[in-house]
């Protein structure tokens, strides 16, 4: 079935280049056409409501309906449509919102800058920390660690520092000077008999032996996900962040905490700097930053990291780094009110508390499976993890992933995952009510139920 000649998805279909897709498959099957949004739920061309159980893309976390952030989008065209930050100017919108986010960081940072997405934050702090430390005489320290499985964005620079091989092959990627270590998740990479505690000791080690290898005069950054998101929602076992931390400062290496997915009460905190115990350098944040109601992102750096930019642009006379919209007023100005309606509506309270409530359904939902080999997440971010079998945590065959099958199953039931491997994660955005989660699991049991009798029929 495709989407018949002359619809909107035909047409998108002549004109579109998708984003991560099966190209020859999305030519094939009917597009997802989605006009309008309503709290939780998004409608497509038919009327079909859906529950947006992964927020779009993370990051609509005040729902797909909010007024206020639209009026503010209009008041600032109003008043200033556009205003560009290089060589001095400003405008009060920027000023404000710098303001605020180093009010609310989750360790002491100076300075704020802006850009337009994940991406582009996380390739800033790639340049500012090379910057730094030729700014403080150690222009050798250039190699950058993250882990594998991380994900830090697709420009080129980011697609090798993050450790998905999928997204380097015949992209010529990675660049040198990007190294990975192991993934810190016990259910899949523990040894036989090895404690939480013990692996996350031996993952620490690795970091340490790691920096040793390559010289620690040669290692420039670690980035780290607070909690892993496009990695399958992992939340590294308790003192495993604070292990990393103490490596990084013992060897002076910049820590950046890319709080992309995290950031904002995702986790139940703030940040997920704060629910895991890290204390960055740099810090990288956008989606939720504005609810994604226009784009913008943002990298905070510590007074060190700052006084070094100082230092280096007196010799060169120039910071030389940049983008046309870096601290745009109208994006600017929705961030502003996206950071008031989580504070005045408490909703970093809030997605602790019904987090709670969907971590503890989505463990039921695995006590009572024999496909589901563990679920995991914090606040409002979780995950399934499907395995053929729950004793031996075998995978289902590879040619075609079961996070695929449930993730369609759960379209059947009106409610959108997304499908990571052999993995299902959601992160519904932040203003879901109880009764909403209920029916979000509600529906993913459906799912899980119509999955399973699919998966073991051909396993």
């Amino acid at each position: 079935m495709t989407s018949p000649p002359g619809s909107l998805g035909a047409r998108d279909k002549a004109s579109h280049l998708h984003a991560f897709t099966d190209l020859r498959l999305n030519q094939r099957q009917p597009a997802l056409v989605i006009e309008r949004g309503d709290g939780v739920y998004v409608i497509d061309e038919t009327g079909r409501r859906y529950m947006e159980g992964l927020s779009g893309l993370w990051c609509a976390s005040l729902g797909f309906s909010e007024p206020r952030l639209a009026q503010a989008a209009y008041r600032q065209m109003l008043e200033l449509p556009f205003n560009p930050t290089f060589r001095g100017r400003t405008h009060r919108t920027v000023v404000e919102l710098a303001e605020r986010l180093l009010a609310i960081a989750p360790s002491p940072m100076a300075r704020v800058f802006f850009a337009n997405s994940g991406s582009e934050a996380n390739d800033t702090a790639i340049k500012l920390v090379w910057h730094y430390h030729h700014a403080i005489g150690r222009p050798g320290k250039r190699t950058l660690i993250a882990h594998r499985a991380g994900y830090h964005g697709t420009t080129v620079a980011t697609t090798s520092l993050s450790g998905l091989p999928e997204l380097h092959r015949d992209f010529h990627l990675p660049l040198p000077g990007m190294l990975h270590v192991g993934t810190p998740h016990h259910y899949r990479e523990g040894r036989d008999g090895e404690s939480e505690a013990e692996f996350a000791a031996r993952r620490v080690a690795e970091l340490e032996a790691l920096i040793l290898a390559e010289g620690p005069d040669t290692v420039a950054a670690c980035f780290v996900e607070p909690v892993m998101g496009v990695g399958g929602v992992i939340v590294p076992p308790a003192g495993y962040a604070e292990g990393v931390q103490a490596v990084l400062r013992k060897y002076d290496v910049l820590l950046v905490a890319d709080e992309v997915i995290c950031g904002f009460g995702r986790t139940g905190r703030m940040w997920g700097s704060q629910t895991v115990g890290l204390q960055p350098d740099l810090l990288t944040c956008a989606k939720s930053l504005s609810s994604a109601y226009l784009p913008i992102s943002a990298v905070m750096i510590c007074e060190r990291v700052f006084e070094g930019l100082l230092a280096q642009s007196d010799r060169l006379g120039l910071f030389g780094h940049g983008f046309t919209y870096s601290g745009h007023p109208v994006p600017a100005a929705v961030a502003l009110e996206a950071l008031r309606i989580t504070e005045e509506r408490g909703l970093v309270a809030h997605a602790h508390a019904v987090g709670e409530r969907l971590q503890r359904g989505l463990r039921r939902l695995a006590a009572d499976s024999p496909i589901v080999g563990e679920a995991r997440g914090v606040g409002l971010m979780g995950a399934l993890d499907l395995v053929r079998d729950r004793a031996t945590r075998a995978p289902f065959d590879a040619s075609r992933s079961a996070g695929t099958v449930l993730a369609r199953r759960a379209l059947e039931q009106d409610l959108i995952v997304r499908p990571l491997g052999d993995a299902v994660v959601m992160a519904p955005p932040l203003i879901i009510t109880e009764a909403e989660v209920d029916e979000l699991l509600r529906r993913l049991g459906e799912a899980l139920r119509a999955a399973t009798a699919e998966l073991l029929a051909r396993a």
